[in-house]
């Protein structure tokens, strides 16, 4: 078990070395999730005032969108490099590769997330500070469950040549649940009168879909690389 998660996070600790010496994922995901968001407060802001309860969603879509930019840039590299494949000889358990991959795009994420949400209050009031660590809660579990699968499918579609356009069409349908208990979720605390109790079964849904779908990929990804 030890080996499992030194391997992880060389795995992680790679991938941020890379990041760091280039902030090429950082800056390209940032400024798409943030341009998102500039064109949906053009369309849905009048007069000063948002259109109905948006901001949740407006959230977790510019969310969904810049986390399928940087799956896919993030295996890019891998491609060009043949880095997977060399992984993939490595000595090493094919689950911890997942692991460390998965930490990498969920860091990425979050971070992209930090500068999201101050936006998302400041273009469209949303009562971010009311319940802070809800809201948290609510992004990091939504986040796990949706790059947990779209880590798998990025590492599976590495190689084909219509990755980009079969990364969507698999990721979205799949991930589904998980944008709608996030979407829920948030905007039970967006609310004039915040929900806690309802936020709180969207979260506990959030973690029951996490432990199906990083269980399910860890099982999957040795048989699915492999073949």
């Amino acid at each position: 078990m030890t080996a499992f998660f030194r391997v992880a996070w060389l795995i992680f600790r790679k991938d941020l070395a890379v990041e760091a010496r280039s902030w090429e994922l950082v800056s390209t995901t940032v400024f798409f999730s943030v341009a998102c968001l500039l064109v949906f407060s053009f369309a849905l802001i009048n007069e000063g005032q948002a259109v109905g309860d948006v901001a949740a969603g407006i959230l977790w879509v510019a969310i969904a969108f810049s986390g399928t930019l940087a799956l896919g840039r993030t295996f890019e590299r891998e491609r060009q490099t043949d880095t997977l494949r060399a992984l993939m000889l490595a000595p090493a358990d094919r689950p911890a590769l997942y692991v460390g991959k998965l930490l990498g795009i969920l860091f990425l994420m979050l971070l992209t997330e930090v500068i999201l949400v101050p936006l998302v209050a400041l273009f469209f009031q949303a009562p971010i500070v009311d319940w802070p660590l809800h809201l948290a809660a609510l992004l990091l579990a939504g986040t796990l469950g949706y790059a947990a699968v779209g880590t798998l499918f990025a590492a599976m579609l590495v190689r084909a040549r219509s990755r980009d356009v079969m990364l969507p069409i698999l990721l979205y349908p799949i991930t589904v649940p998980v944008i709608i208990a996030g979407v829920r979720g948030t905007a039970a605390l967006f609310q004039e009168t915040p929900d806690a109790a309802l936020a709180q079964f969207w979260l506990a849904l959030l973690v029951f879909f996490d432990v199906v779908f990083v269980t399910l990929a860890l099982w999957t990804f040795e048989p699915v690389m492999t073949e």
